[in-house]
């Protein structure tokens, strides 16, 4: 994630092995089986909220390419850019409107995919030097005011700033925050909705007058548990990027893939009917045996790499042959992420504006040979 905030200058997922109650609440047809669903059951794609100007190109996409590759969950990447009714304070610039997402809604129910929509929470609250809409509405909610944008952003920094967070125990933030989930999630019809909550690396500081002094894991776990209480009122279920609760140190995996700063503790304190969607892009790290040993279920997250992408397919297969069969539901799939703009992507894709040899180590790429070899999962196993 770090790298496509690099990259784009700018800016899973799960259908469940077993279905959620509150699937009942969709209001298409139910999907007969496939054969990929017993070996692959999430097969499952991330993306930025299409601007209003590329709604229909990415409408089309769902139809042409998503659907024919037997995509069953579109994790959406929305934070503020959406025409909130409830905080219109919050809108970012180019934000659909409510009849703009039922296309989309209804693109994905025509095709059987689950939608889950996301805004960041408590970290990524902004983007170096640039606070996001929720902390330019309300300032009063970051975790660290103190710390004054640079004139010039540079990584490292003494200050440590990368993306601010707020602050999990201001007495008014989720009462803000949960009016938009809940607005989100009923315009694009959800079961279910992810936090986010990657690359925390603002939480509990000592100079905050709420925070200060309380343990980071206690605290990371008490807004995953927040959030996720509040969603479980209307049968939604709550995902997470995992790297949060990884040891950065024991592992070696570093601080943005896996945490500096003790929140990993935190994983023995979230419910475990959290879903984890374990993101790793530089090396095909084995972490979601981790996480299903923990009692989570949990979703491999491909970016870039299609080597490594295929990797991780094959590794989520195994792990689910070679389970118990009460460790087996919880390997539940892989979610390709493309962290970058939509309409980014889609010109990659369809190589709109592209001269000469196809460029190594993209999205689009790992996102073709990733479900090109899903799609052989079905014709070379017996389900």
């Amino acid at each position: 994630m770090r790298i496509y905030l690099l990259s784009a200058l700018a800016a899973v997922t799960v259908f469940l092995a077993q279905p959620h109650p509150a699937k009942a609440q969709q209001s298409h047809p139910a999907q007969a089986q496939h054969p990929l669903d017993s070996m692959m059951p999430v097969r499952g794609f991330c993306i930025d909220l299409p601007r209003p100007s590329g709604l229909d190109s990415f409408v089309h996409f769902i139809h042409e390419e998503l659907a024919p590759r037997k995509v069953n969950t579109l994790l959406l990447l929305v934070d503020y850019h959406y025409q909130f009714k409830t905080h219109p304070e919050l809108i970012d610039s180019f934000a659909l409107s409510n009849a703009e997402v039922k296309k989309i809604v209804s693109a994905c129910a025509q095709h059987h995919i689950r939608i889950i929509p996301q805004i960041n929470l408590l970290g990524h609250q902004g983007w170096e030097e640039h606070p996001g809409k929720l902390l330019q509405a309300y300032p009063e909610f970051d975790e660290t005011p103190w710390v004054k944008n640079p004139e010039h952003y540079v990584w490292p920094n003494e200050d440590n700033l990368y993306c601010r967070s707020y602050c999990p125990l201001h007495p008014k933030i989720h009462e803000v925050l949960f009016a938009v989930i809940d607005e989100l999630c009923d315009a694009f019809e959800c079961t279910a909705f992810h936090a986010g909550m990657d690359e925390v690396f603002y939480i509990g500081e000592s100079k905050c007058p709420r925070c200060g002094g309380h343990d980071p894991s206690v605290l990371f776990a008490d807004e995953v548990r927040t959030i996720h209480d509040h969603l479980a009122q209307k049968g939604r279920q709550l995902f997470i990027w995992g790297d949060r609760l990884l040891d950065g140190k024991t592992t070696g995996l570093g601080i943005w893939e896996a945490s500096f700063n003790n929140t990993y503790r935190a994983i023995d304190l979230i419910p475990k009917d959290v879903v984890i969607c374990d993101w790793h892009y530089d090396r095909p790290d084995k972490t979601a045996v981790y996480f299903a040993m923990k009692g989570f279920q949990v979703v491999t997250c491909p970016w870039r790499n299609a080597r490594y992408g295929i990797t991780q397919v094959d590794d989520m297969v195994r792990f689910r042959d070679g389970s118990t069969p009460e460790m087996k539901p919880r390997f539940s799939g892989i979610v390709e992420t493309t962290w970058s703009q939509t309409r980014f992507f889609l010109s990659g894709y369809y190589g709109i504006g592209q001269t000469g040899a196809p460029r190594p180590n993209t999205a689009w790429q790992c996102f073709r040979d990733v479900f090109q070899h899903i799609d052989s999962l079905g014709i070379d196993h017996t389900p």
